[in-house]
């Protein structure tokens, strides 16, 4: 069996450390915002080079908690991707914003920032691109080509750890960015985490207290805020992934390009591309196909998985249709959601594997 995702071997290889640092929790008995939690905050605020990091309970906080420190609420628009997860959306309309969709290009898989000036109206408070898989947006472009300040640019990083564009980490880009660490992700931790990093002390200070009941000191509660911290134990296990964090992307680049090397001429197969000057982490390697459906069958059947991410673009989901009374309809989207498929990648997968996975393609008719 080869799954389309597998945390096995990257266990094994860290496992001593990792109960080596869980041991220390448990013997400490401090459970929720200790130690391990205030080192994480530096380790990746050193990491991505920003100025402030605010740990939370999950990806989605994140970016609900940003929205709302920039104030975005009822009567504003938020433009955003159509091909993403659901929480990219959900957090627009948590703060009771309306998300607009800009349509995607089809080489990187992320925002069109031609489609992105299409939308842009008066009531236009921030844009919200999401690296689609590893991939980065430019989000320097989208900056010079909008020219306004007033519009805030929030990014949603969470599958974009450690990518980069133009020697900038994904994250410090923008006015804000936000991170996952849903177990699957590059950097993962074995739950739920997420994290806010920004150059804002003003966007710090009220985060700060939103994913704390809405206090900064002990039973003094200035804002109706939420509990939403991250814990001990997960800290601990991201304190000790994060060494490996290069090196693990690294290795999931060198098994995208075996990807490439053996499906680049594989008829009706259209692997993905990198953005110009671009370091891509692929959280996943996609492809596209108006076979899809064939060659996921096929796969399964030689015991090899794949996924579809994602396969209803979200101008189509009903929670949006029926909110905004949607007439949006985003081509490039939609043809994303019919014709991909995402393959085994993790940075464990052998070579062997790979090829496997890819002579199986390769002989469907």
């Amino acid at each position: 069996m080869i799954s389309q995702f597998d945390l096995k071997n990257e266990y094994a290889l860290l496992r001593d450390e990792i109960q080596n640092e869980l041991e220390k929790v448990f013997f400490n008995t401090s459970f929720i915002g200790g130690s391990n939690v205030d080192l994480i905050e530096k380790n990746i605020k050193d990491y991505l080079g920003v100025k402030y990091a605010i740990s939370c309970n999950s990806g989605t906080d994140a970016l609900h908690f940003a929205l709302r420190s920039l104030g975005i609420g009822k009567g504003d628009e938020v433009i955003t991707t159509p091909f993403t997860f659901i929480s990219t959306i959900e957090a627009i309309m948590y703060v009771g914003a309306k998300p607009v969709f800009a349509d995607i290009d089809l080489d990187t898989y992320n925002i069109n920032c031609e489609e992105i000036l299409k939308k842009i109206t008066k009531k236009t408070r921030a844009i919200l691109p999401v690296h689609i898989f590893g991939n980065p947006v430019d989000v320097e472009r989208i900056k010079n080509v909008i020219n306004n300040d007033s519009i805030k640019i929030i990014e949603d990083c969470a599958q974009s750890f450690g990518a980069g564009i133009n020697c900038k980490r994904t994250g410090s880009i923008g006015e804000i960015g936000c991170l996952s660490f849903y177990p699957t992700k590059n950097l993962g931790c074995y739950g739920d985490g997420g994290m806010v990093v920004t150059n804002s002390e003003e966007s710090y200070e009220i985060i700060k207290k939103l994913r704390n009941h809405g206090s900064s000191i002990r039973y003094h509660h200035d804002i109706i805020g939420y509990n939403s911290r991250l814990d001990e134990i997960q800290a601990a296990v991201l304190n000790v992934k994060i060494k490996y964090i290069d090196q693990f992307n690294l290795m999931r680049a060198k098994i995208a390009k075996i990807y490439d090397e053996n499906l680049n001429n594989c008829k009706n197969i259209i692997t993905p591309k990198k953005t110009k000057n671009g370091f891509h982490v692929y959280h996943q390697y996609t492809v596209l196909s108006k076979n899809r459906d064939i060659i996921k069958t096929e796969l399964e059947k030689n015991n090899i998985g794949s996924a579809i991410y994602y396969p209803i673009s979200l101008e189509k989901q009903n929670v949006y249709k029926n909110s905004f009374n949607n007439k949006q309809n985003c081509i490039n989207s939609n043809y994303l959601s019919n014709t991909c498929l995402s393959l085994p990648m993790y940075p464990h997968l052998s070579e062997e594997n790979v090829i496997k996975v890819c002579d199986t393609i390769k002989k469907i008719k």
